[in-house]
């Protein structure tokens, strides 16, 4: 915008003026209807190149802020970064969750020092904001360096299939977006701007306002039974139908996450068979990652358990897969939140523990009748117990599997779990819902007072 733009209805007619940016927030917002903040900011003869509004998701209030590209290629200048800090200010006043939609080149290289000092304030607001109130970060089109680090800060962040979050520039890689799914760093990728602020919308809605608000109710319908055999199955037939938003779906593929809801209450899903694989390192960190998120605004955690444990090898010991173990079981064991397990099939050793171990890990633990727990995986149990047994068998793997399944009967059956206080009660596939409903109700009040310290020291 040159110098002569001077009066009001010209600033006006360059403020409006229609933009990917602004487009974008009428997909975010209801009826596409928002209120504009600082929309005159200059960054020298031209405007800030950031819209910055507040108005109204699904009823709920809202604060976002959405780069515009086609202004100096949406670069970070001081104002910029004065009308984001500004809306993060607002967000901690009022307790309402804040949508950041990245599309910028980075920095303003005209003033490089002044961005990167930009950058740390920004990264410093959202850091102190984390865990107050959601925030949701929507990639639409680039958003490099410091940036990306700034987006990657929120508690969830989509990317677009078009959208490129990114630090290396000169990187081979041919698909950012998929990358960054695949990688962890996204929580999603959709098709477009419109889909990605839907989802954004989504998630916003199942979320509390903050982390002093009560988890969101709705109007639900009571879900079809589909069997447990996998996760996706198992929550279908549990929570309410058509109500889990799946996150992380292409990082750590051994596991299950999703926001869903639960006689209409939002609770966060976790579900370890999804495929028949051993948990990864890479499900270790998605799971814990899911886990402080929930905690962080009091949404009530199922996790339904059903594997044969983590993953160990050679290849696992020599990449130390047992700091990610560490921080799964420290996530669950942190969380203050209602933490409620329910062991559909199998679970043996750590894996149990980290995940449904009573007391720290659970607050209750329930199991279906066919369920297997045990300190040790059958075939490691027989292994040490029943090496004698092994010997001279003329077909070792048909033996090996025969006196797994006979110490499985015996010794990891859902009754001697419950007669040994492992479980607090046994229930058939059909009373699992009923029992998990009954038991959010019941534990609604509950308080737990930590030791004082600054924070724990999680392994990452």
């Amino acid at each position: 915008m040159s110098e002569t733009v001077k009066t009001l209805a010209e600033l006006k007619a360059a403020a409006s003026a229609a933009s990917d940016a602004r487009n974008r927030l009428t997909y975010l917002f209801d009826d596409g209807k928002f209120t504009e903040l600082d929309p005159f900011a200059m960054a020298g003869e031209e405007l800030s190149g950031v819209v910055t509004a507040f108005g109204y998701v699904n009823q709920n209030p809202v604060y976002a802020f959405s780069q515009d590209i086609s202004v100096k290629k949406g670069a970070m200048t001081e104002a910029h970064a004065k009308k984001i800090s500004k809306v993060y200010s607002l967000a901690a006043k009022t307790g309402v969750p804040v949508v950041g939609i990245y599309d910028s080149y980075g920095a303003d290289v005209s003033n490089s020092f002044g961005a990167l000092t930009a950058y740390g304030y920004l990264l410093s607001k959202v850091s102190n904001l984390s865990g107050v109130v959601p925030q949701i970060a929507v990639v639409a089109g680039t958003c490099a360096g410091c940036a990306a680090m700034l987006a990657e800060s929120a508690d969830l962040t989509i990317v677009t299939k078009s959208g490129e979050l990114y630090v290396a520039a000169n990187s081979d890689i041919k698909d950012l977006a998929d990358n960054a799914a695949k990688s962890g760093t996204a929580c999603a990728v959709c098709e477009d701007d419109k889909a990605a602020c839907e989802l954004a919308k989504e998630l916003i809605t199942k979320l509390p306002q903050n982390n002093l608000s009560p988890v969101p109710m709705y109007e639900f319908e009571e879900p079809a039974f589909a069997g447990a055999d996998n996760a996706e199955n198992a929550v279908k037939s549990i929570f309410d139908a058509d109500s889990a938003t799946e996150l992380y779906a292409d990082f750590g593929k051994a596991s299950f996450t999703a926001l869903a809801t639960l006689g209409g209450a939002t609770v966060g899903v976790v579900a370890t068979n999804k495929t028949n694989d051993k948990l990864t390192s890479a499900d270790c960190s998605k799971i814990a990652r899911f886990v402080r998120l929930c905690d962080a605004f009091a949404v009530p955690v199922v996790t339904l358990v059903d594997t044969l444990g983590f993953e160990a090898n050679d290849a696992t010991e020599m990449q130390g897969a047992v700091k990610d173990m560490a921080k799964l079981a420290h996530a669950y064991a942190e969380a203050t939140t209602i933490k409620l397990a329910v062991v559909t099939g199998k679970a043996y050793g750590p894996a149990f523990v980290a995940l449904a171990g009573k007391g720290a890990n659970a607050d209750l633990v329930f199991a279906a009748e066919n369920a297997a727990i045990s300190a040790l995986d059958p075939i490691t149990a027989v292994e040490f117990l029943q090496h004698d047994e092994l010997k001279g068998a003329t077909d070792l793997t048909a033996k090996r599997n025969e006196l797994a399944d006979k110490f499985a009967k015996e010794n990891a059956s859902a009754v001697l779990a419950a007669a040994n206080g492992c479980v607090d009660n046994i229930v058939d596939a059909n009373g699992i819902r009923a029992a998990l409903i009954d038991s959010v109700e019941i534990m609604a009040g509950k308080r737990v007072t930590n030791l004082p310290k600054k924070h724990s020291n999680i392994q990452l």
